[in-house]
């Protein structure tokens, strides 16, 4: 039996790891296409503060950890996908044959249709390759421009301040993190980016970049940024294409049951290219967020070694670190139609809550500055627990989200007979 990994990030690693412990004897591969030991992207920001070298952000820390499990990682790219045949071809002119396959090819960024997009000085932050070229220009007291505030853009901004760079951000939306955060919430994390003396423009777009020393960076309303450095964290998509041809079934991502098993036989997809079932609204998404990435991971692996496993659906969940400010969003954190809502603010201090109800059970939240009550959230919303009584005392104090999880898993606990 011969497994085939396409993918050698945080899924592809798990998910191999996984189907050693399951299966001793079969052969297990990762393809790579980056010239790197498997790697995590979200430590790029820490490489970036030298908090740690490239060696840092490698997925197994340990000399030969693939060889001593013996898995193989292969550094070549996918051209092409057969699977009536079971075959790869490779862009290396090899092809290789597998009896599973697992597509975990993760995303890529999307470069916006930006007039010099292309210049000598502006990068995406999405490889250890782009860290390192970022590096080069981002020395203290450069003009950095940073296009999208949201979540990895938010994660770059800190590293950038870190480096104490002129960093100024350009969001096109009204508000930072606009896919986690609601304008209450994104408008004060704005605030705290600027009072710790990062220049940040919402409601604003890049038109155009000019090559030079500096590159000039103009914008929708009519103003322009000077800049040694121009990063765009301006969104990512799935890595689908070389599956055209396939028969592969895919939409925005590779569509996945709740098996994670593609329309193709033997053929699994997992981690940010997956388009799976989503918890909250039962759809079909991608959540390209690492603890789906790792779930995923040991699903499909599972599926793969014939030990079923259902996964139950992506919980959007997502937390964010903004120069000290804390932030979460969790669920249908935007709420759902009919629903109920509770919120909590104070502004002066930048604490902020947020709960969604359907019906009496919670479906989603949102947090600023509050953090001892995170796991509690994700746990009441997970559950589906009827919060019954306690919603209304919710709706009137947010903060007592610990005091509903006792009062529910404990009347819980006692119906089952375990109390």
């Amino acid at each position: 039996m011969h497994h085939i990994i396409i993918g050698a990030g945080p899924t592809g690693v798990v998910a191999a790891e996984t189907l050693r412990k399951l299966d001793a004897e079969s052969q297990i591969t990762i393809i790579g296409d980056e010239p790197e030991a498997p790697y995590s992207r979200m430590a790029i920001p820490y490489l970036l503060i030298n908090q740690i070298d490239a060696s840092g952000t490698h997925l197994r820390k340990t000399g030969g950890h693939y060889a001593d499990h013996n898995i193989e990682v292969r550094q070549d790219r996918v051209a092409r996908v057969q699977p009536e045949r079971k075959n790869l071809s490779l862009q290396s002119g090899s092809d290789v044959s597998y009896d599973k396959l697992l597509i975990a090819t993760g995303s890529r960024p999307v470069s916006p249709p930006v007039p010099g997009i292309d210049a000598p000085g502006v990068h995406a932050c999405w490889t250890l390759q782009d860290a390192r070229d970022i590096m080069q220009r981002a020395q203290a007291g450069a003009k950095v421009v940073l296009m999208g505030a949201g979540f990895i853009g938010s994660i770059i901004l800190e590293a950038l301040a870190a480096r104490r760079t002129d960093l100024t951000v350009v969001e096109m939306e009204d508000r930072m993190v606009p896919r986690m955060m609601n304008a209450v919430a994104g408008g004060l994390i704005k605030a705290w980016c600027e009072n710790k003396g990062v220049k940040v423009l919402t409601s604003t777009q890049v038109e155009a970049i000019e090559s030079g020393q500096p590159m000039t960076v103009r914008l929708n309303n009519g103003n322009t940024l000077a800049a040694d450095l121009v990063i765009a964290a301006t969104g990512v998509r799935p890595n689908i294409d070389f599956l055209e041809g396939s028969g592969i079934r895919t939409d925005y991502g590779v569509l996945v049951d709740t098996q994670l098993a593609t329309s193709a036989a033997d053929v699994y997809a997992a981690g940010d290219v997956a388009q799976g079932l989503d918890f909250s609204t039962g759809q079909y998404t991608v959540q390209a967020i690492q603890p789906t990435a790792a779930d995923h991971g040991r699903i499909a692996a599972s599926n793969m070694a014939g030990r079923t496993q259902t996964h139950r659906g992506n919980l959007n969940m997502n937390v964010l670190d903004t120069l000290g400010l804390i932030s979460s969003s969790f669920g249908a954190w935007m709420g759902v139609e009919g629903g109920d809502s509770a919120e909590l603010l104070d502004a002066e201090r930048f604490r902020y809550l947020n709960l969604q109800f359907e019906d009496d059970r919670l479906v989603g939240a949102s947090s600023l500055g509050l953090t001892e009550h995170v796991g509690v959230i994700r746990g009441l919303i997970q559950t589906r627990v009827r919060l019954r009584g306690w919603k209304q005392k919710l709706m009137q104090d947010p903060t007592r989200v610990m005091e509903a999880y006792l009062a529910n898993t404990l009347a819980i606990g006692h119906n089952a007979g375990v109390v």
